[in-house]
Protein backbone atom coordinates (compact mmCIF):
# COMPACT_ATOMS: atom_id res chain seq x y z
CA UNK A 1 0.00 0.00 0.00
CA UNK A 2 2.65 2.25 0.94
CA UNK A 3 4.32 1.76 -2.69
CA UNK A 4 1.11 2.90 -3.93
CA UNK A 5 1.02 5.68 -2.25
CA UNK A 6 4.91 6.89 -3.13
CA UNK A 7 4.10 6.23 -6.92
CA UNK A 8 0.78 8.52 -6.48
CA UNK A 9 2.60 11.09 -4.90
CA UNK A 10 5.24 11.21 -7.45
CA UNK A 11 2.51 12.38 -9.89
CA UNK A 12 0.87 16.00 -10.55
CA UNK A 13 -2.50 14.79 -10.58
CA UNK A 14 -2.46 12.89 -7.28
CA UNK A 15 -1.75 16.48 -5.58
CA UNK A 16 -4.26 18.35 -7.77
CA UNK A 17 -6.72 15.99 -6.98
CA UNK A 18 -6.04 16.38 -3.27
CA UNK A 19 -6.14 19.94 -3.58
CA UNK A 20 -9.38 19.79 -5.76
CA UNK A 21 -10.79 17.94 -2.35
CA UNK A 22 -10.35 20.57 -0.31
CA UNK A 23 -11.72 23.18 -2.74
CA UNK A 24 -14.73 21.40 -3.06
CA UNK A 25 -15.54 21.51 0.42
CA UNK A 26 -13.94 25.09 0.90
CA UNK A 27 -17.04 25.46 -1.87
CA UNK A 28 -19.48 23.77 0.25
CA UNK A 29 -18.86 25.77 3.44
CA UNK A 30 -19.07 28.91 1.39
CA UNK A 31 -22.52 27.35 0.07
CA UNK A 32 -23.71 27.27 3.10
CA UNK A 33 -22.62 30.71 3.89
CA UNK A 34 -24.12 32.45 1.44
CA UNK A 35 -26.93 30.36 -0.75
CA UNK A 36 -28.31 29.01 2.64
CA UNK A 37 -27.71 31.88 4.87
CA UNK A 38 -25.62 30.16 7.29
CA UNK A 39 -23.45 32.20 9.47
CA UNK A 40 -20.19 31.01 9.86
CA UNK A 41 -18.42 31.25 13.67
CA UNK A 42 -15.34 32.07 14.34
CA UNK A 43 -14.26 28.05 14.61
CA UNK A 44 -15.87 27.78 11.31
CA UNK A 45 -13.53 30.38 10.13
CA UNK A 46 -10.44 28.91 11.44
CA UNK A 47 -11.64 25.67 10.38
CA UNK A 48 -11.66 26.93 7.04
CA UNK A 49 -8.10 28.70 7.18
CA UNK A 50 -6.92 25.00 8.14
CA UNK A 51 -8.52 23.24 4.95
CA UNK A 52 -6.93 26.32 2.89
CA UNK A 53 -4.02 24.84 4.37
CA UNK A 54 -4.12 21.68 3.19
CA UNK A 55 -5.03 23.23 -0.22
CA UNK A 56 -1.99 25.12 -0.01
CA UNK A 57 -0.03 21.72 0.88
CA UNK A 58 -0.88 19.86 -1.92
CA UNK A 59 -0.05 22.73 -4.35
CA UNK A 60 3.11 23.11 -3.09
CA UNK A 61 3.38 19.15 -3.67
CA UNK A 62 1.91 19.88 -7.52
CA UNK A 63 4.61 22.35 -8.53
CA UNK A 64 7.26 19.80 -9.11
CA UNK A 65 6.25 16.14 -7.34
CA UNK A 66 9.91 14.63 -8.59
CA UNK A 67 11.70 17.07 -5.63
CA UNK A 68 11.83 15.29 -2.44
CA UNK A 69 12.62 18.40 -0.62
CA UNK A 70 9.03 19.89 -2.02
CA UNK A 71 7.20 16.63 -1.12
CA UNK A 72 8.70 17.10 2.09
CA UNK A 73 7.49 20.57 2.45
CA UNK A 74 3.78 19.67 0.88
CA UNK A 75 3.50 17.21 3.54
CA UNK A 76 4.58 19.49 6.64
CA UNK A 77 2.24 22.29 5.44
CA UNK A 78 -0.80 20.17 4.70
CA UNK A 79 -0.37 17.72 7.43
CA UNK A 80 -0.21 20.47 10.05
CA UNK A 81 -3.29 21.94 8.41
CA UNK A 82 -5.17 18.98 8.75
CA UNK A 83 -4.31 17.92 12.27
CA UNK A 84 -4.83 21.46 13.34
CA UNK A 85 -8.26 21.20 11.54
CA UNK A 86 -8.90 17.94 13.25
CA UNK A 87 -8.15 19.59 16.95
CA UNK A 88 -10.45 22.54 15.69
CA UNK A 89 -13.19 20.83 14.69
CA UNK A 90 -12.93 18.33 18.28
CA UNK A 91 -13.17 21.63 19.95
CA UNK A 92 -16.00 23.41 18.09
CA UNK A 93 -18.23 20.00 18.21
CA UNK A 94 -17.43 20.22 22.19
CA UNK A 95 -18.39 23.73 22.26
CA UNK A 96 -21.58 22.47 20.32
CA UNK A 97 -22.60 19.27 22.51
CA UNK A 98 -21.01 20.70 25.91
CA UNK A 99 -22.63 24.33 26.32
CA UNK A 100 -21.74 26.24 29.18
CA UNK A 101 -21.33 30.13 29.70
CA UNK A 102 -17.44 29.35 30.25
CA UNK A 103 -16.86 27.98 27.53
CA UNK A 104 -17.57 30.49 24.83
CA UNK A 105 -15.46 31.37 21.65
CA UNK A 106 -14.22 34.63 20.71
CA UNK A 107 -16.32 36.80 18.80
CA UNK A 108 -14.10 38.06 16.02
CA UNK A 109 -10.95 36.01 14.33
CA UNK A 110 -7.94 36.68 15.88
CA UNK A 111 -5.57 36.88 12.94
CA UNK A 112 -2.41 38.55 12.94
CA UNK A 113 -1.66 42.18 12.19
CA UNK A 114 0.23 41.15 8.87
CA UNK A 115 -2.69 38.90 7.59
CA UNK A 116 -5.82 40.26 8.93
CA UNK A 117 -7.93 37.79 6.66
CA UNK A 118 -11.41 38.91 7.95
CA UNK A 119 -10.38 42.44 7.04
CA UNK A 120 -9.37 41.37 2.73
CA UNK A 121 -11.68 38.92 2.10
CA UNK A 122 -15.00 39.69 4.75
CA UNK A 123 -17.22 37.58 2.72
CA UNK A 124 -15.34 34.84 3.12
CA UNK A 125 -13.07 35.38 6.52
CA UNK A 126 -15.93 37.44 8.92
CA UNK A 127 -17.93 35.49 11.58
CA UNK A 128 -20.83 36.45 12.60
CA UNK A 129 -22.22 33.46 13.63
CA UNK A 130 -21.97 31.31 17.29
CA UNK A 131 -19.86 28.48 18.00
CA UNK A 132 -22.45 26.65 20.22
CA UNK A 133 -25.33 27.13 18.25
CA UNK A 134 -25.99 24.33 15.83
CA UNK A 135 -27.53 25.21 12.73
CA UNK A 136 -27.27 22.18 10.53
CA UNK A 137 -27.05 18.55 11.09
CA UNK A 138 -27.21 15.93 8.35
CA UNK A 139 -28.02 12.12 9.30
CA UNK A 140 -28.09 13.11 12.73
CA UNK A 141 -24.30 15.04 12.86
CA UNK A 142 -23.39 18.52 13.40
CA UNK A 143 -21.54 20.38 10.62
CA UNK A 144 -18.07 20.40 13.20
CA UNK A 145 -18.73 16.41 13.41
CA UNK A 146 -18.96 15.63 9.63
CA UNK A 147 -15.38 17.89 10.09
CA UNK A 148 -14.36 15.66 12.25
CA UNK A 149 -14.55 12.99 10.26
CA UNK A 150 -12.94 15.04 6.57
CA UNK A 151 -9.91 15.84 8.80
CA UNK A 152 -9.26 12.64 10.28
CA UNK A 153 -9.73 11.34 6.86
CA UNK A 154 -6.66 14.05 5.67
CA UNK A 155 -4.64 13.28 8.45
CA UNK A 156 -4.89 9.26 7.40
CA UNK A 157 -3.81 10.44 3.85
CA UNK A 158 -1.32 13.06 5.22
CA UNK A 159 0.21 10.27 7.45
CA UNK A 160 0.46 7.28 4.52
CA UNK A 161 1.85 9.87 2.08
CA UNK A 162 4.97 10.83 4.93
CA UNK A 163 5.23 7.03 5.72
CA UNK A 164 5.41 6.11 1.91
CA UNK A 165 8.31 8.68 1.31
CA UNK A 166 10.58 6.03 3.41
CA UNK A 167 9.77 3.22 0.50
CA UNK A 168 12.06 3.10 -2.07
CA UNK A 169 10.55 3.24 -5.53
CA UNK A 170 10.63 -0.28 -7.43
CA UNK A 171 12.78 1.22 -10.17
CA UNK A 172 15.47 2.57 -7.52
CA UNK A 173 15.37 -1.27 -6.75
CA UNK A 174 16.20 -2.37 -9.89
CA UNK A 175 18.63 0.13 -10.38
CA UNK A 176 20.53 -0.80 -7.40
CA UNK A 177 20.39 -4.25 -8.96
CA UNK A 178 22.27 -3.56 -11.66
CA UNK A 179 24.69 -1.85 -10.20
CA UNK A 180 26.49 -4.19 -8.13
Amino acid sequence: MLTVFKSWSLTRSAWFILALSGLALECAALYFQHGLGLQPCVMCIYERVALLTVIFGSLIGAIYPASLFLRIVAILVGGWGAIKGLLLSIEHADLQLNPAPWKQCEFRPDFPQTLPLDQWFPSVFQASGSCSEITWSFLGYTMPQWLIVIFAIYVGLWLLIALSQFKRSHSQRQRRLFKY
